[in-house]
């Protein structure tokens, strides 16, 4: 570091602000230099009035002199950084809990997972549990689609899981829950790959992804899997 930073650091220094780099660095240049020693002895009110420190010891003999308005500039300025910081950091981690806690009100999918023959994928965490503890709906159709909802009520509504097989793609689609009123309500959505699911050929045995929704599981009046865009039904899942 300069000779001329160093100058410039007295307030920083006063105030307790300098990495640890910077304060060793400043602490050397200290005994050789008669005007910082005078400038960080005038300091001492100054810094203990705007941080709340204690008071400085004079580092040497040397009689105290008004601070210079540039010194009060460069104090104030250090604070103000470090305040914005604070805020920022604050503000950062207040973001991220919203998050978590709106990912967790509104219901979006928010898992998904595929298993294979091989094993070798697990299934999203928790999914097992759901399927074992939660209450569950079959369903199949003519052409051979077969899915199992899973079900668990929550506070902020219900937790959803489902395993689907024997789907042909290239598809986007979504599960959604219907309520008692007909409105339907997404759960979760995805990608069926061009080979499908449990089907020739295909290295995915099933589907199995979880969603949640805001409604209650006495709300829901069915499930359906639908085909994005066209808003086609390719399983209904009755409650």
């Amino acid at each position: 570091m300069s000779a001329e930073l160093l100058h410039i650091d007295v307030g920083a220094y006063a105030l307790g602000l300098l990495e640890e780099p910077d304060r060793r660095a400043f602490e050397a240049h200290l005994p050789s230099c008669p005007s910082c020693r005078a400038e960080l002895g005038a300091l001492r009110g100054l810094a203990a009035t705007l941080d709340g420190i204690a008071p400085i010891a004079d580092p040497a003999a040397a009689p105290p002199v008004p601070p210079e308005p540039a010194v009060v500039s460069d104090l104030l300025r250090h604070r103000a950084r470090r305040d914005r910081r604070r805020r920022t950091t604050r503000a950062v981690a207040g973001l991220a809990a919203g998050i978590v806690l709106l990912g967790g009100a509104v219901g979006a999918g928010f898992t998904l997972g595929a298993d294979r023959d091989s094993g070798t994928v697990a299934a999203p965490d928790g999914t097992e549990a759901l399927f074992r503890d939660g209450q569950r709906l079959t369903a199949s159709d003519a052409a051979g689609v077969s899915g199992t909802v899973a079900m668990e009520a929550k506070m902020w509504g219900s937790r959803i899981g489902l395993r689907l097989t024997r789907v042909k793609g290239p598809l986007e689609c979504q599960l959604v829950a219907v309520d008692n009123a007909g409105r339907p309500h997404t759960v979760a959505g995805w990608s069926v790959p061009a080979k499908g699911y449990g089907l020739p050929g295909s290295p995915m045995r099933q589907l199995t992804l979880q969603g949640g929704t805001a409604l209650k599981p006495g709300d829901i009046s069915r499930f359906e899997v639908r085909t994005m865009g066209d808003g086609r039904t390719i399983l209904t899942v009755p409650a």
